[in-house]
């Protein structure tokens, strides 16, 4: 016993079992092996929903839609505008705003909101999902795949406080389940991983989440095999070589690609946002958009007499684009009435994305290429090029383009080929984007500040105003003592948003008597926990909403505390001066 103790007390044992702690410490000091737990269950939920997403719109609803709708030209109207009318009252009287859904809740949560989707309405959104689609409407399933993967990584983070997970996890969960999403519904698990980490940003990736978000799409992607097979959706026969020419021509395809996609990316933006802003009823729109679109299916099958057709999911589509003969004219036609009806689907806010609407299009404005400017039998190449690049140049997505191009279709000979049609598309659109929610790169870290949480450094001295307060009482009382530049503002006992003293100038001064302080409130202010780290607050402060304060509140909603940029300055300066924070 004496001769073990004098053994594990050695000098040099003890050095050496330090030095060996330190290496392990370092080596584990992200936390890794717990994504080994967590990422494998969200792949698999995952897989499970869109499993039955992908049964539900392609195998029993949109077959017989479709049959029905190129025998019944007259049935496109009242189906679609009946199916846009239905989900949007759903979105109307059944969600918190009609606005959030698909990649783009995905997005905004991302960059806003730590994370954090609200999973009451999940339900209903997947419902007005499979009514946009599977009735008609130009979108594709990844939209409910993206948002039902993100909502369910989003949900697990609440489920799992035996791993001690921290708050920037919610956001690691939210992409690794929307990139399970994308893998499940494309059976391209390496697609899912690229896009999912390439979705937020516009020239950045969101690297922490790349081994769960990995780990999550092969999971989900295997678990949708097992039920629907593991063959690439789209069946897609590329050649094996390509000429130096060919590359050439992949260029100027990519400028070509490029001008229209950033046309189609400013027109898309325009209207969504004269739509959001737009007062009529969000069933309203809905009705509009489903009238509008099945008007472009009506003029094109009138026109061009055949199984194409620019409606509904379209996934039947790409075989014809590539195995049937079609007329250039015709290709081109139908890549612009396709993108006219995603268009009205999506930007009425149809609930969806639009991810095949726009590879589609490239494809028949490839082959057109092809068939009429290169002159080359190799129509496949062409269609993988226009696919990628549209891809590219209208979500700033150019990895997951040429990767998608390759697992989906099987075109893995075109790699060089898509790389360069997708690298030109991309660039010739510049910062236009399909996504208003995508965002440069992020700037900012002070990794000094990273184990240091906002209730150090929030402040608990509260200046608010009720919203019921008329400007001309503000500014005699409040105003007059409490010279800020922004306020938080209340509705009974709960915070509901902020008031920027600026907003006040856009009030002639005798309706000061009439208008409330409520009406002028920013309501869409971001919340955070006093929990979170100051590097994540200092995140969202920077972000292009350019908010001038967080409000700090406890899980029931109560305010606890503000945070401004200035708070977190202060705290640089306090550390770097050598102080240190205390709780209170």
């Amino acid at each position: 016993m004496r001769t073990r103790r004098r053994i594990l007390d050695h000098p040099r044992l003890r050095k050496y079992t330090s030095l060996v702690h330190e290496d392990l410490s370092a080596t584990y000091s992200r936390d890794l092996h717990k994504w080994l737990i967590v990422a494998p269950i969200i792949g698999v939920i995952t897989g499970l929903v869109i499993t039955l997403i992908v049964k539900v719109i392609l195998v029993w609803m949109w077959p017989p839609v479709l049959a029905y709708f190129l025998q019944h030209w007259w049935a496109i109207v009242p189906v679609l505008g009946g199916g846009f009318a239905l989900a949007g009252l759903i979105m109307q009287y059944m969600t918190p705003d009609p606005d959030e859904h698909s990649s783009e809740e995905i997005i905004r949560s991302y960059h806003e909101h730590q994370g954090d989707i609200q999973i009451r309405p999940f339900l209903p959104k997947l419902v007005a999902a499979v009514l946009s689609v599977g009735l008609g409407g130009s979108a594709a399933l990844e939209g409910p795949s993206i948002y039902s993967g993100g909502a369910i990584g989003s949900w697990l983070w609440a489920k799992f406080h035996w791993l001690k997970l921290e708050p920037r996890d919610r956001r690691i969960m939210l992409i690794s389940g929307a990139a399970a999403g994308m893998a499940a519904v494309f059976r391209a698990p390496l697609t899912g991983l690229i896009f999912a980490i390439e979705m937020p940003y516009k020239d950045d990736l969101a690297h922490e989440a790349l081994l769960p978000s990995l780990i999550a799409s092969v999971v989900s992607y295997a678990t949708l095999a097992s039920f629907l097979g593991a063959r690439p959706i789209f069946d897609f026969v590329s050649g094996a070589s390509f000429s130096r020419q060919d590359l050439l021509w992949s260029a100027l395809l990519g400028v070509i690609i490029g001008l229209v996609a950033m046309a189609f990316d400013i027109t898309f933006r325009r209207f969504r946002t004269f739509m959001v802003r737009n007062t009529i009823p969000h069933w309203v729109k809905m009705t509009i958009g489903g009238v509008a679109t099945a008007l472009c299916g009506i003029i094109f099958v009138s026109i061009f007499h055949g199984s194409l057709i620019p409606l509904g999911p379209n996934y039947e589509a790409v075989p014809d684009v590539l195995q049937h003969a079609h007329s250039s004219a015709e290709l081109v036609s139908f890549g612009f009435f396709k993108l006219a009806a995603t268009l009205f689907s999506l930007g009425v806010g149809g609930v969806s994305a639009m991810f095949v609407p726009l590879f589609l299009s490239g494809s028949s404005f490839g082959v057109a290429f092809a068939q009429s400017i290169v002159h080359s039998p190799m129509i496949d190449l062409y269609a993988a090029v226009g696919m990628a690049a549209f891809i590219a140049a209208g979500y700033k997505t150019p990895l997951t383009a040429v990767v998608f191009v390759a697992e989906a279709t099987g075109g893995h000979a075109y790699i060089v080929p898509t790389l360069i049609g997708a690298a030109v598309a991309y660039a010739v659109s510049g910062e236009a984007s399909v996504s208003g929610d995508q965002r440069l790169h992020e700037g900012v870290k002070i990794t000094d500040l990273r184990h240091v949480s906002v209730r150090d450094v929030m402040q608990r001295q509260i200046v608010s105003v009720e919203a019921t307060t008329t400007l001309r009482h503000f500014v005699d009382s409040l105003g007059a003592h409490h010279p800020h530049a922004v306020y938080p503002v209340y509705e009974g006992d709960r915070p509901i948003g902020v008031m920027l003293i600026r907003a006040m100038a856009s009030v002639p001064l005798p309706k000061w008597e009439q208008t409330t302080i409520g009406e002028l409130a920013e309501r869409r202010v971001t919340r955070i926990s006093a929990d979170v780290d100051l590097m994540e607050a200092l995140r969202l402060l920077m972000g292009q909403r350019g908010q001038r304060m967080l409000l700090v509140t406890d899980s029931h909603g109560r305010l606890e505390g503000l945070l401004t940029k200035s708070d977190i300055l202060n705290a640089l300066a306090t550390r770097g001066a050598g102080r240190h924070f205390t709780h209170p």
